[in-house]
């Protein structure tokens, strides 16, 4: 089953999976404060808090909040506390929510999305990468837990900041451990 199903209702929750988080942390630095602004239930900021790093969830906010300590609001309309370092979330992956998500939250604080890895090859990125810095691979998702089936997409962590000039290299790919 992907996240992307045909037939799924609008703002369907998917809570992130630990493992699709695990390949993030060697990017983020210990200690740092990170705001969750499609929070969902809480998964992904479970994941992070439980994690050695000591990172430290500062807000966390959801259109339709579906967990204890979220707060109903929206990602496009909410300022991240003045100690935030992060935006880090699974956001819908429908194209006309995502792409507005990468504009304005890169523009206030670096941002990691976690979303499918084929749409750094489309056209449709070609505006935003050059906002990316960092793409951390994951793979295949098993979106359900207890599920026998994993999603039939591969997904990346994309780290976009519009503050900061990419490096001369432009956009790090950072391919899957092989641990």
């Amino acid at each position: 089953m992907s996240k992307r199903a045909p037939g799924m209702p609008p703002r369907s929750l998917w809570p992130t999976p630990r493992a699709a988080v695990e390949p993030l942390l060697p990017h983020l630095e210990p200690d740092s404060r990170f705001v969750e602004p499609c929070a969902g239930d809480g998964a992904l900021v479970r994941h992070l808090q439980k994690a050695r790093g000591g990172w430290h969830c500062v807000a966390a906010w959801d259109i339709e909040p579906r967990g204890p300590g979220i707060e109903r609001g929206d990602a496009m309309t909410m300022i991240p506390p003045e100690d935030a370092e992060y935006f880090i979330t699974n956001p819908p992956w429908e194209r006309d929510v995502l792409h507005p998500l990468i504009e304005h939250l890169s523009a206030q604080l670096p941002t990691w999305l976690l979303f499918d890895a084929d749409w750094m090859h489309t056209r449709q990125s070609a505006p935003y990468m050059r906002w990316c810095h960092v793409i951390v691979s994951v793979g295949r998702v098993q979106w359900i837990p207890g599920s026998d089936n994993v999603g039939k997409d591969n997904s990346a962590w994309y780290l976009f900041d519009r503050i900061r000039k990419l490096t001369k290299y432009g956009t790090v790919f950072r391919g899957r451990d092989a641990g």
